[in-house]
């Protein structure tokens, strides 16, 4: 998703309560609370593991005029625990007509707030597959701002066309469609038809299957995804679209790029894309190849920002350079932060998916160092850090960037940001203690291949990057994403006798912190200081006065203060 600092709220926790049937969670001084409503959405409970979804087909109409959708979603699963009755999602101001198994047998249900508890016909038994459909209809939630508030975006087009899109990242997408709502559980494939009137175009992720006349003045377009993909991921555009195409020589074979933007937009739209080949150049080149291949690749013209959809990403930056025409990366920034930033998205977030939520720096911390990374290959390594380090104001340390579990709770804006500079400070020791930056891409690389189309932890994923750089990383990564603030670098010059002394050490809430870092006196060569929570001390010339000396903070991130 993109960042914005003004309507990321912190929503973090750092150790959990049970009182009255409710969770309360607290970071610093703040406290915040969650219900049943939130366990329901948030937790995997017995109604939620005793199934794995395999494949939905989410069958629609839309409505502009009415602002309405209806239809039905087909659900396979396969039985892991033995069960009587299954949790689905879907928001309570939708209405749910009837739901009936694979032979039509129609199946008791009752809701609780956005969960629905279906009844069995007869109890299943583990390795068994099964299937039931949902029928169901309403008006979804209307964004306000989306994509950050999430829920439908009903526009028009210049020339008084509906223009159509939904996003629903962090609120669910069963505020538009009835599925497993949860982030560990994605199907392994997925069909989406979609009727729209006559003269409109619906297009979705992965590719098209065909379109036919569907009566009453609806079209019907069907698309097929071939991959898992993250219920958050599936998407929803309707516009007066025109589809142009490029491909990519990758290393994996010729890789079609398709865009559909509004018709008027196509001339510059054609020029503007031009970007797309060069990033995935430098994309393939630090991760593995595109994780979608035989879905292609898309960015689809939207009437909102943007949106990480994977294999049909939304975009809406109205083809111009920086954020919504803005340079927010202080280097002068000539690219496009949406395609950048989206198109990373597919490799951190939809190919490497978070297991719950409270985990999403692995999406937005990773893809924010993406652009770090698309900035290297194309400008430059001290172009890069420049980069970097320039996100720094922004970053408000009042929360850890891993939030609440169980919960779907928000989490802190930290995780794009500072996450991107707690990547670039693992570079650095990476290549402070091996002397190369191999180790370091070797394992970025190594993420993007042995976790491709898989689930994981921040745990699991935190476990695998210690365990491939032979580092101790429990107490960097605990420091990092468990505690609000990075640690705070205490130092002071003391005199003893004809000796001069820096002291130094590590304020951290993590007992036994220990991070190495690099210092130097004015122009003199840098030289490696390895601070640990007790104060250690460096002999120094006593003329070199404390206010001429230097620590490295462009590859390094943490706090800075000169103790008395």
């Amino acid at each position: 998703m993109i960042p914005n600092s003004i309507l990321a709220r912190a929503c973090v926790a750092l150790f959990t309560l049970v009182f009255s049937g409710e969770k309360l969670f607290a970071h610093g001084n703040d406290l915040q609370t969650y219900n049943r409503e939130d366990s329901l959405r948030g937790a995997l409970r017995p109604e939620r593991t005793c199934f794995d979804v395999l494949y939905y087909h989410l069958d629609l109409t839309v409505d502009p005029v009415n602002r309405s959708i209806e239809g039905s979603n087909r659900m396979v699963y396969r039985v892991i625990e033995p069960t009587e009755q299954l949790q689905v999602d879907l928001f309570e101001n939708m209405k749910l007509y009837r739901i009936a198994d694979a032979s039509g047998n129609d199946l008791a249900f009752t809701r609780q707030a956005n969960a629905v508890f279906v009844k069995l016909q007869a109890p299943q038994q583990p390795g068994s597959v099964a299937e039931l459909t949902m029928h169901y209809g309403g008006e979804p939630i209307a964004a306000v701002n989306a994509p950050w508030d999430g829920g439908f975006t009903w526009k028009e087009d210049g020339s008084g066309k509906p223009w159509i899109g939904v996003s629903c990242q962090g609120i669910g997408a069963s505020l538009w469609w009835p599925n497993k709502d949860h982030p560990s559980d994605e199907p392994d494939s997925m069909l989406v038809s979609v009727r729209v009137p006559e003269g409109l175009v619906f297009v979705g992720n992965g590719n098209p299957r065909g379109q036919s006349p569907a009566g009453n003045g609806y079209t019907q377009f069907d698309w097929f995804i071939g991959y898992p993909i993250n219920n958050y991921n599936v998407s929803l555009n309707i516009g007066d679209y025109v589809h142009f195409s490029d491909t990519f020589s990758s290393i994996a074979g010729k890789l079609p790029l398709d865009y559909y933007v509004l018709r008027p937009n196509l001339e510059k739209a054609i020029t503007h894309f031009e970007q797309v080949a060069p990033m995935m150049a430098c994309y393939e080149n630090y991760f593995a190849p595109y994780p979608f291949f035989k879905d292609g690749f898309a960015l689809i013209e939207t009437p909102y920002l943007g949106m990480e959809h994977q294999s049909g990403i939304a975009y809406g930056n109205g083809f111009k350079s920086g954020y919504a025409g803005y340079d927010i990366s202080r280097i002068g920034m000539t690219f496009d932060y949406i395609i950048i930033h989206e198109t990373g998205h597919e490799w951190w977030g939809n190919s490497i998916t978070c297991a719950d939520m409270a985990d999403l720096w692995i999406h937005e911390g990773f893809c924010t160092y993406s652009e770090a990374l698309y900035v290297e290959c194309m400008h430059g390594y001290s172009t890069a850090l420049a980069y970097i380090n320039a996100k720094k104001p922004g970053i408000e340390n009042k929360a850890p960037m891993i939030g609440a579990y169980d919960v779907n709770a928000e989490v802190s804006g930290d995780i794009y940001d500072k996450g991107m500079l707690m990547l670039n400070t693992l570079r650095h020791m990476v290549e402070d203690s091996q002397e190369s930056d191999a180790a370091w891409f070797d394992l970025i690389r190594g993420i993007t291949v042995d976790f491709e189309h898989k689930v994981i932890s921040s745990a699991e994923l935190e476990a695998y990057m210690a365990r491939s750089l032979n580092l101790d990383l429990e107490a960097f990564f605990d420091q990092y994403l468990r505690q609000p603030s990075p640690p705070v670098l205490e130092y002071r010059q003391v005199a003893e006798g004809k000796t001069s002394f820096l002291e130094y050490r590590w304020d951290a809430a993590v007992p036994n912190f220990a991070m190495p870092i690099r210092m130097r006196y004015g122009q003199d060569d840098w030289q490696p200081l390895k601070p640990t929570t007790t104060w250690q001390r460096l002999t120094v010339d006593k003329k070199a006065k404390v206010d001429g000396l230097e620590f490295d903070q462009d590859r390094y991130y943490y706090l800075l203060s000169q103790a008395r």
